[in-house]
């Protein structure tokens, strides 16, 4: 009976040192760690809650190692809030591919989306195609002649040209340049023929001529190209490849904590001051979503790649071609 007693007493402990971890939170400087991916998303947000909690709130841009450093940094940190990583699909990519070193879900804990990325394939106006539809039939009665390209091997629009190909039937090349910049100036020079970018850059391609929009990855349609269809509503029922940015705090951190985080990035996503600086970023704002939800959305994220991959093979997703 006493130790039945000294259980429940230790319990009741356990939370309340969690509560007060989360009153008290944060009570020395956040920091949010970048790997590969653009840091103005995160400053965005970490503007806001510096604002918010009155503690600094400091970006740190991590590059390097496809990832590996800016989650190292993280996954060995104390699990308390103070540091967290900003993710994005490349990381739940390569876990579809295997090809990480780290287990997203077990190292960290999913804390609140931050914001919602869609990409826009886009063709060199010289192709003769305004629809995606008209692009699969020149595709298939010129084969040899468009060539994809990609923000580098394994990336999203690296997929998404080689998910057109299976879906479609076509058998477009893929020529994957070092980043997303490279890939959107190759084609509108005409190096390459075709591109799926992130649509903020593609807009102002489109706008100005230099490129034409077909149609955007995502389920529904981009606020910032809302004229554009689907690939889903092009013919492409299965093609929905969302971009997306969000916090992980490190695996352990209470989940008062958590929700803190998370209720505070959901209150910043609802400011229009906000809204208005993540599109002109190139994020649009995301659906409310608790910790919870957003964990469901990155397992869901997980398995949507890991389907693609395997419909596309992975040898294609890995190697030059």
């Amino acid at each position: 009976m006493a130790a039945f007693i000294g259980g429940i007493a230790l319990a009741l402990c356990s939370i309340q040192s969690a509560a007060a971890q989360a009153q008290s939170f944060p009570n020395h400087p956040v920091k949010i760690v970048v790997g590969p991916s653009p840091d103005i998303f995160s400053r965005i947000v970490a503007e806001h809650l510096q604002q918010v909690w009155g503690q600094a709130v400091i970006v740190e841009p991590r590059p390097g190692a496809g990832g590996k450093l800016a989650v190292n940094s993280v996954s060995t940190a104390p699990p308390d809030g103070h540091t967290m990583l900003f993710a994005t699909p490349t990381y739940t990519l390569n876990t579809a591919m295997k090809t990480a070193t780290y287990d997203l879900l077990k190292e960290f804990v999913p804390v609140a989306d931050i914001g919602v990325i869609s990409y826009a394939l886009v063709v060199h106006p010289s192709v003769p195609a305004k629809t995606v539809a008209e692009l699969v039939a020149y595709a298939k009665q010129n084969p040899g002649k468009l060539n994809c390209a990609s923000a580098g091997i394994g990336t999203v629009p690296h997929l998404a040209c080689e998910y057109l190909n299976k879906v479609a039937g076509t058998s477009i090349l893929h020529v994957p340049y070092r980043d997303v910049n490279s890939g959107t100036m190759a084609t509108v020079g005409n190096i390459t023929q075709m591109f799926f970018g992130v649509s903020t850059s593609a807009k102002s391609q489109i706008d100005s001529g230099a490129l034409r929009g077909l149609a955007v990855s995502t389920a529904q349609r981009s606020v910032l190209l809302p004229n554009l269809p689907t690939m889903m509503e092009s013919g492409y029922p299965t093609f929905n490849m969302p971009g997306w940015g969000g916090l992980f705090a490190t695996a352990g951190t209470p989940k008062d904590v958590v929700d803190k985080i998370n209720q505070e990035v959901q209150r910043a996503v609802l400011l229009p001051e906000y809204q208005k600086r993540l599109i002109a970023a190139g994020m649009e704002t995301p659906p409310p979503m608790g910790a919870a939800a957003f964990r469901t959305f990155v397992e869901e994220d997980i398995r949507r790649w890991t389907e693609f991959v395997a419909a596309v093979g992975i040898d294609k997703l890995t190697t030059q071609q």
